[in-house]
């Protein structure tokens, strides 16, 4: 009996050991994971302060790195390709795993990793065009022997760290997943572009709107959707004489709308809460006499941080700054002369074509009269456990065709049998615009930088040592007649094709305007004067313009100055709505609990504090007050689905226009006013909270019911930090929401030498186990910033410099 027990644990531990270390399918082995020798044991970290000397194959030249208090690493190489080898090093280091799903992401490869639950997402991004897009990107910049370099030392340095990994040593992730790092290749570079540009640059309503204007018709549609808002303050101030004669614009066709039936769709419209700030104040507003900048981008909040802070000082450069993991150089940051900042513009430049094959073939499509020939792109999406999806994409002289008739879209609102255009299909080499930014000395030098960027356009706010001020809304922008992309457009008519570019020296831009100040939020770029058309819509005006009203009024502005006004909470959509909407509560009708909401409504001074309750009714109730005056009128359903004109547009009708039809529910039997809109959805609003939280109480405070989540890009509730008590929201300033927000904030006080300041919600390592993933958090969410250390030697002294690496 004891031998028949020892065989059968004996025969059990086999299996079990077996198991562990195979994969089933999509699920990793676990057994590595588990194993004290290679498991995830070995990813835990402590502070080191040692110094440190590596010997690795592809520098030139000894390169120093000092790592600060808070790790950042500050290199100081003898030539360019060395500073870009070690980046690549280091941030290989901290950051592989980031890196590399990030270019797995926009390769349509995470299947590879996960198994066929990420299938329909990468068919979505292959169907998109990214790797066609990267394709000519990496092509372009290996054009140029400056990026070139800079693209293949970062490579080399990557691969170098890569070389040294054994699988002990593989970051948590692989180890999760079960896979290991592969060869990094300069293609990533683009694919993490491209990536970006998806984030930044894939909003387009065109189907819905389409489905708006065979609804109500042109007037409504132009009526209620209107190409320049009621209330704004765009970057460009108003007036701005423009210092170019333009180029002739295309002329409208006489048929702009394709003949088409309503379609489905859920397209991800831009998300208005990923925006950002920036500004720069002038000598004359400073209490420095030198201009201060000013910059935080609003994305979505995520660990691994999404920016790699670092110092690269060579014989050309002593740059400092937050880079982004997939790409050399610094992205937002100074030197010590300039310093520089971005912003997403918002511009039209994804559209949709209709195509109309020759036959069931679709070797051919009809465009300007004639038959053209339809490209095939071959994709092969490998799936972890399972064999290879073979994938084929149409292209024409648009793009590709994202979805043919009879394919199922991943998104709903992707409209079958049309071709995407999109600016990301572009050949462009935008490394080119950070890599001279990273060296610029004054005005001209930016605006030689910005000629080389293509996508995704931004806001590049500008202040140098001569005490200039710019802001530039920049990229590449399509010629187009005006409300071109609007629409759907038609495959078949060449007057519906991009008509060639806006010439990058028209623009939008403005030089040290008389207000003292240069400033965006992703509001609208300019007056309707500027005669080109970027797009017609943009994010709401009350960020741009509290931001806006803040500037005009300081006087002496310190960094810390603009330190507070990157925190500031005001909500400046509730300071316009709510003496409109207050008056109309018919209080009679009001339950205790409602009256008692209201009366905090009454009492609120529209800030967006951590305890405030008024946020969290505030954005409640407007939700639904939208629902309940656009639902009826705009339904969406399987088969049609429809967008409601913006919060600008229905304040200005509840403002100008009370006794509109539109507040009318035409679902109903009653005749609803704004007044009984208001209340009912006031109400609904509070008893929708009360079920969520119970009576009014600390449940209802907006840090508690906002609850903001910076979770790990991986989705693992372990590894993310959840229920961040931060205040802001949406449209406010501190535009932090409960997923998006300031993922880097940085101020600069330009002069002799340049003092800076800076933090973004995470910390230099990706490791979980590491001291520095999580360690500025509490910093970022109580609106500090750190200092940011610039060095100008290696020999310099200071108590922050922990430990030095050197590489030989």
């Amino acid at each position: 009996m004891r031998y028949t027990k020892a065989i059968a644990v004996s025969l059990f531990t086999l299996v079990l050991v077996w198991a562990l270390n195979r994969s089933w399918g999509s699920i990793p082995a676990f057994g590595p994971l588990l194993s004290p020798f290679i498991g995830f044991w070995q990813n835990a970290e402590s502070v080191n302060n040692a110094d440190e000397e590596i010997t690795l194959n592809g520098t030139k030249a000894p390169v120093t790195v000092i790592f600060d208090d808070l790790a950042i690493p500050h290199v100081f190489a003898q030539n360019d390709a060395d500073a870009y080898f070690a980046q690549g090093y280091l941030t290989a280091r901290d950051r592989l795993w980031q890196m590399e799903f990030q270019t797995h992401a926009a390769a349509g490869r995470v299947s590879e990793l996960v198994g066929d639950k990420a299938l329909e997402l990468d068919r979505y991004n292959r169907h998109l065009g990214m790797g066609f897009g990267a394709e000519r990107a990496v092509k372009e910049m290996m054009k140029d022997p400056r990026s070139r370099e800079s693209v293949e030392a970062y490579t080399a340095g990557i691969n170098a760290y890569i070389k040294q990994l054994s699988p002990a040593n593989y970051p948590l992730e692989y180890k999760l997943l079960g896979y290991a790092p592969e060869p990094w290749q300069p293609i990533k570079c683009a694919y993490f572009l491209k990536y970006m540009s998806g984030v930044l640059a894939l909003g387009a309503d065109d189907l819905n709107m389409s489905n708006v204007l065979k609804k109500v018709g042109p007037a409504v549609t132009s009526d209620l959707f209107p190409d320049y808002p009621f209330r704004e303050d765009p970057i460009i101030p108003t007036g701005t004489k423009w210092d170019f004669s333009p180029v002739k614009v295309p002329t409208v066709p006489a048929n702009v709308f394709p003949d088409t039936k309503p379609l489905a769709m859920n397209w991800p419209e831009h998300d208005p809460a990923i925006g950002s700030n920036n500004w720069a104040v002038g000598p004359q507003k400073s209490a420095t006499g030198y201009p201060i900048l000013a910059n935080d981008p609003h994305l979505t909040l995520s660990l691994p941080s999404i920016w790699y802070q670092i110092q690269l000082v060579t014989p050309t450069m002593n740059v400092y700054g937050a880079s982004m993991p997939g790409s050399p150089g610094v992205i937002i940051g100074f030197n010590k002369q300039v310093a520089w900042g971005v912003t997403n513009v918002g511009a039209d430049v994804l559209d949709f074509y209709q195509i109309r094959f020759k036959d069931t073939s679709k070797q051919e499509y009809w465009h300007d009269n004639r038959w053209k020939p339809v490209s095939r792109r071959l994709e092969v999406i490998k799936v972890k456990g399972k064999p290879d999806v073979v994938d084929t994409v149409l292209y024409t002289h648009h793009g590709p065709i994202m979805y043919e008739v009879g394919q199922k879209p991943f998104a709903k609102n992707v409209p079958v049998g049309y071709a995407a255009r999109w600016i990301a299909h572009e050949a462009s080499n935008d490394f080119l615009t950070y890599y001279l930014l990273d060296r610029a000395k004054n005005h001209d030098d930016y605006r030689k930088a910005l000629s080389f960027y293509g996508a995704p356009a931004q806001n590049f706010v500008f202040a140098d040592v001569a005490k200039d001020i710019a802001i530039s809304p920049n990229g590449r922008f399509p010629l187009k007649w005006k409300d071109q992309g609007k629409f759907l457009l038609d495959g078949t008519n060449p007057a519906h094709d991009w008509q060639g570019w806006i010439p990058a020296a028209q623009n939008p831009h403005v030089k040290n305007p008389p207000r003292g100040f240069v400033s965006s939020a992703n509001q609208s770029s300019t007056d309707p004067t500027y005669p080109y058309y970027i797009n017609w819509q943009f994010a709401p005006a009350e960020r741009g313009t509290r931001i806006n009203q803040r500037l005009t009024a300081m006087q002496k502005a310190t960094p810390d100055s603009l330190r507070m006004l990157q925190n500031d909470n005001l909500n400046l959509r509730a300071a316009n709505a709510l003496p409109v909407f207050l008056p109309y509560i018919q209080e009679k009708g009001l339950s205790g609990e409602q009256a008692k909401a209201l009366g905090i409504m009454k009492k609120w001074r529209y800030n967006h504090d951590v305890a405030e309750t008024a946020p969290t009714i505030f954005t409640e109730w407007m939700r639904q007050y939208m629902d309940g005056v656009w639902k009826d009128d705009f339904p969406s359903n399987d088969t049609t689905t429809l967008r409601y004109p913006s919060f600008d547009r229905t304040l200005q009708l509840s403002e100008k226009e009370p006794n509109a039809n539109w507040f009318d529910d035409v679902t109903t039997p009653a005749h609803e006013t704004i007044g009984s809109v208001l209340t009912q959805s006031f109400q609904s609003a509070v008893d929708s909270l009360t079920r969520q939280h119970g009576p009014i109480g600390t449940a209802w405070q907006w840090g508690s019911h906002k609850a903001t989540k910076i979770g790990h890009l991986a989705r693992l509730d372990a590894l993310s930090a959840l229920n961040v008590q931060i205040g802001g929201g949406a449209g406010i300033v501190n535009a932090t929401t409960e997923r998006t927000g300031p993922s880097w904030r940085m101020v600069v006080a330009l002069g002799p030498t340049p003092k800076a300041y800076g933090v973004y919600p995470g910390g230099q390592s990706g490791n979980p186990g590491s001291p520095y993933y999580l360690n500025m958090l509490e910093t970022w969410r109580t609106g500090q910033l750190n200092e940011l250390l610039f060095l100008q030697t290696p020999q310099d002294k200071n108590a922050r410099i922990k430990r030095r690496l050197t590489l030989k």
